[in-house]
């Protein structure tokens, strides 16, 4: 016999499946972070069930760098997504700090430690993250975490890609459509060298620094102790190649600690330092 058929939904039946999801859930906390996931998710729940039945909360941390958590505060404001704030200290677990493949594992599951007992306290019955239908395809230890807290993740479930993510963010003029994704600062690190304040915070002021320098698209600054390697998007690599630019992208991270500047010539791969571990093949 012949396979069914899997029906190809439209970007509007999509969203309806979603609205319904949530609909189908009542009262619906977010694990909130104002990028591109969970910023579209906050405002479609936001849409969808009414201020007083959904609820976002942002973890705050050392390894968030402070350009995200002013973004996901202006996303909020300007939908009027309800939203509450509570410090993380992932730092105070030493399995994170020790910064071991699956590393992201201890850190949602201190996320999730802090976000399930005000769920629990505030009666909503659903969790929820902006785990996308990409990353399933993706090295996503934390994920494990959240599975263990019961965290759901309708974008994933329903077939939601980023690309539709984002032009679904573009259509309810959500500002967040076209940033590029900034995980947290802690992916700049190696596995195996440890994760500390000072170095989270050197990462945070190299990329602020080439921000400030005009660097636009994708971006990070991989911290190898006193080198700085430098990922840019593709087509932004023959604009700082130039001898003026890699002088200035030289300068810049010189001037936040860093003896040594290297550009990566192959551009911005999300997870290189998965393939540098050994965690997935090149």
């Amino acid at each position: 016999m012949p396979a069914a058929s899997v029906p190809v939904l439209s970007p509007d039946e999509q969203e309806a499946a979603l609205r319904a999801w949530f609909r189908a859930r009542g009262r619906v906390l977010i694990g909130f972070s104002g990028g591109v996931d969970s910023a579209y998710l906050a405002v479609i729940a936001r849409q969808t069930l009414g201020r007083d039945q959904m609820l976002a909360v942002l973890g705050r941390s050392a390894s968030v760098a402070a350009g995200q958590w002013e973004t996901a505060r202006a996303v909020a404001a300007a939908h009027d997504v309800p939203l509450r704030e509570v410090d993380t200290d992932e730092l105070a677990n030493a399995s994170y700090v020790e910064n071991p493949t699956n590393r992201c594992y201890f850190c949602k599951q201190t996320l999730w430690t802090h976000l399930v007992p005000i769920a629990n306290a505030l009666g909503y019955a659903t969790i929820v993250d902006g785990t996308n239908a990409d990353d399933l395809a993706d090295h996503r230890p934390g994920r494990r975490a959240a599975d263990e807290q019961g965290v759901e993740t309708p974008l994933a479930a329903l077939g939601f890609t980023k690309a539709l993510i984002r032009e679904r963010s573009r259509v309810h003029g959500i500002e967040t459509w076209d940033r590029p994704s900034s995980p947290c600062l802690a992916s700049r690190i190696p596995y195996g060298t440890a994760v500390t304040i000072e170095r989270l915070a050197q990462v945070e002021r190299a990329e602020a620094a080439l921000r400030a320098l005009g660097v636009a698209g994708d971006l990070r600054v991989r911290h190898h102790d006193d080198l700085a390697r430098i990922e840019l998007a593709r087509e932004q690599l023959a604009t700082w190649c130039s001898p003026d630019g890699l002088r200035a992208l030289t300068s810049a991270l010189r001037a936040v600690g860093y003896a040594e500047v290297a550009l990566d010539l192959q551009g911005f791969r999300s997870g290189s330092l998965n393939v540098l571990g050994g965690v997935v093949a090149a």
